[in-house]
């Protein structure tokens, strides 16, 4: 049994459609992260569901209880639903212990914590509801590393302890890629494709879908002769990681444009067939104008 299902949501602004007829459900403790570009409907959809915004049409549930838009109450909101804004929103100038009736920090004013702090008293804030779902609207943004990862423990450990159903919305792949479920992609206010995270990856269903999860060359019939495939499950984007640098002889020739350093690897991009093809390895030995051989190894997953 579904614990949320959203049917046909859908939402004008000044005669802009924002959201066209959105349907998904997710069960009880599954993981879903939306992604889309800036003005897709993310965050419009988030708060709609939450009760925030007022639908033109939808039909949304919680479990068995329909979801009313703020122009159906007079509080706004539902009491069984936690929404997480991107702004971590605190009043300013109050004791932690005005908002929250625990935490170490209680007789600290939320002026004075620091954006990690912020960020875990704004979540207990919501937690002491004991929520069924809990709506995170970009919870990374502009955060810097230590402080995302803080937030990322927190958010894994909140399902899993408090088993809370999560649905997350984000525009950093590698945010989501370990943590989700199930990716939901939305472009201009309608979802294009919705799978798990390898299935999106691996098979986007247009190049939209494949730039916003990661770097990619389409697969032209050029690349495709060259490397003797018959694409015959639909792999028209090729990742970075298909591209196999091998021995002398037992791959396509090949020469490198240029090396970039990434830290944990390099990215090698080299042109093909008169195409830009970026691939990754940990080999420090490659310079810039070196021959290698490659071979490209397509995944094993289906569409």
């Amino acid at each position: 049994m579904a614990l949320l299902r959203v049917n046909y949501v859908s939402k004008k602004l000044a005669e802009k459609s924002i959201l066209n007829n959105i349907s998904f459900e997710q069960a009880p403790l599954q993981k879903i992260a939306i992604v889309g570009e800036t003005g897709s409907g993310k965050s419009t959809l988030l708060k709609i569901i939450a009760g925030w915004i007022q639908p033109d049409d939808a039909e949304i549930y919680l479990e068995a209880q329909r979801i009313k838009g703020p122009d159906e109450k007079l509080i706004p909101g539902q009491k069984e639903i936690a929404y997480l804004s991107q702004h971590f929103e605190l009043r300013k100038a109050y004791r932690v212990e005005e908002l929250l009736s625990y935490a170490h920090l209680l007789k600290r004013k939320t002026d004075q914590l620091s954006g990690g702090e912020r960020q875990r008293i704004a979540i207990a804030r919501l937690l002491i509801s004991a929520p069924k779902l809990l709506l995170l609207d970009e919870p990374f943004s502009n955060l810097d590393l230590i402080h995302k990862n803080i937030l990322k423990t927190v958010i894994r450990e909140i399902g899993e302890r408090l088993q809370i159903t999560c649905l997350m919305v984000s525009h950093d792949p590698q945010d989501i890629f370990a943590w989700a479920d199930q990716i939901i992609i939305l472009k201009a206010g309608a979802i294009i494709q919705q799978g798990t995270p390898e299935e999106v990856y691996h098979h986007p269903v247009d190049d939209y879908a494949a730039g916003l999860l990661g770097i990619y060359q389409i697969c032209t019939p050029a690349i495709e002769k060259l490397f003797e495939l018959s694409l015959k499950n639909n792999q028209q984007f090729l990742r970075p990681e298909y591209f196999k640098i091998v021995a002398e002889g037992a791959g396509i020739k090949a020469v490198i444009d240029r090396i970039f350093f990434m830290g944990g690897w390099y990215e090698i991009q080299i042109t093909l067939a008169d195409t830009l093809i970026t691939l990754k390895t940990m080999e420090t030995s490659y310079q810039k104008g070196d021959t290698v051989f490659l071979q490209l190894v397509l995944p094993h997953i289906s569409p």
